[in-house]
């Protein structure tokens, strides 16, 4: 069960950790691509399900942790276009966990005030998830404590291909298209773009997510794999975050002294 503590129920002391964290400087928008399921479940001679499964249950600690600190928008790499070529039993096995996730957990977060989005395509997923999917959304849309944004099919050049495949089929006049209205039609126009993106599991690519969106996003990359990742490392990454200096293509003197 995910359990969100209402702001003023938070202990005013924390972890060591977390009193470095900057209020002033906590990321708007987190993107997280949470891998190494798999490899936590060798580690300890499961199937790669039982891994999938425990990253499931991990989204609950952070969350949280995002609604403790204030950050207002989390993305979740859950499942890429590129997954559907895992062998056929890990994918039924996911798309069941989906379904689980969605039926147990959407009730909450609603009472919570978490906005749920699915950003990804809808085909080649079972109707009954479909159905699910669109039942979530509808019923959080006016929620604003918290956007989460679910990634399940998702890819980041096909997410551009949609985009434009929009964008033609309006018949827009070739010298009205501009990145602001690219930007419009990407699955995640309701999110700013991410300030951080998170990444597991020791890998440092972005694996097709958000190429559009993370053209300026700051990184930070973790060996340890996405089921052991948890409100302390994330503690980590805002301290980490709080203390780079994001320039846009500006000068570090520019940054600065920009009030």
């Amino acid at each position: 069960m995910i359990k969100i503590k209402p702001a003023a129920s938070v202990p005013a002391t924390g972890t060591k950790v977390e009193a470095e964290i900057d209020p002033q400087r906590v990321p708007t928008h987190i993107a997280i691509v949470m891998d190494g399921n798999g490899r936590w479940a060798k580690q300890r001679g499961l199937p790669r399900i039982a891994g999938h499964r425990a990253g499931a249950e991990n989204v609950r600690r952070i969350v949280e942790s995002c609604v403790r600190h204030g950050v207002k928008h989390l993305t979740l790499y859950a499942f890429s276009t590129e997954n559907w070529s895992r062998p056929d039993d890990e994918v039924r096995g996911l798309m069941t966990i989906l379904g689980e996730v969605i039926e147990r957990e959407t009730p909450k977060l609603h009472a919570e005030g978490v906005r749920i989005c699915h950003l990804g395509r809808l085909d080649r997923m079972a109707p009954h998830l479909v159905r699910a999917i669109e039942r979530a959304t509808a019923k959080t849309k006016d929620n604003n404590r918290l956007t989460l944004n679910v990634c399940f099919n998702y890819g980041g050049r096909g997410e551009i291909v949609d985009a434009v495949k929009k964008i033609v089929a309006l018949g827009t006049p070739v010298d009205q298209i501009d990145e602001a209205m690219i930007e419009r039609f990407l699955y995640s126009n309701d999110s700013p773009d991410p300030d951080l993106i998170i990444r597991t599991a020791g890998e440092q690519r972005l694996s097709n997510f958000l190429i559009w969106q993370a053209a300026y996003s700051e990184y930070w990359f973790t060996p340890l794999n996405w089921p052991d990742f948890g409100k302390d490392e994330f503690q980590q990454a805002l301290v980490e975050y709080s203390g780079r200096l994001r320039k846009f293509g500006k000068t570090p003197e520019q940054v600065q002294t920009k009030k």
